[in-house]
């Protein structure tokens, strides 16, 4: 499974980097354009970043003018985050070739062949995440 990650890791990079993005960046402007507007709080989960994480790639975006932020109307020590016009115009043309380059990557494998990958996979997560509690709860007692 690794080994995999690393070459599609490696594939994509070119695509992630362009316009001087960071991998932490590109998951920030992916979860805007695809879930709009949202609490700076809620995007790490989102995207598997810690909160430090999260507000450095935002600050970034932010310096280019790719995202604004902007506080919440009944709760101002919530801090939302917008992806902008001109960052629109940069990331969805950037994300299509990013999603033309993975369903490349992906072109030699059936439909079915995805569907078990995906079935095999949701078994993995869940048995690990179940491990992982379990791991969690021993080191508690």
């Amino acid at each position: 499974m690794l080994k995999a990650w690393q070459s599609i890791a490696r594939y994509l990079r070119p695509t992630m980097n362009a316009e001087g993005l960071g991998e932490s960046d590109f998951r920030v402007l992916e979860v805007l354009l695809h879930k709009g507007a949202m609490p700076v709080n809620a995007i790490g989960p989102k995207v598997d970043l810690n909160p430090g994480s999260v507000s450095v790639a935002v600050d970034r975006l932010y310096k280019k003018g790719f995202v604004s932020r902007g506080e919440c109307s009944s709760d101002r020590r919530i801090r939302t985050v917008s992806l902008t016009e001109k960052g629109r115009e940069m990331f969805a043309p950037l994300f299509r070739r990013h999603a033309a380059l993975i369903k490349r990557a992906f072109q030699d494998v059936s439909s079915e062949e995805l569907q078990q990958l995906e079935s095999v996979l949701k078994k993995i997560g869940k048995r690990a995440e179940s491990l992982a509690e379990q791991k969690g709860d021993s080191l508690d007692g």
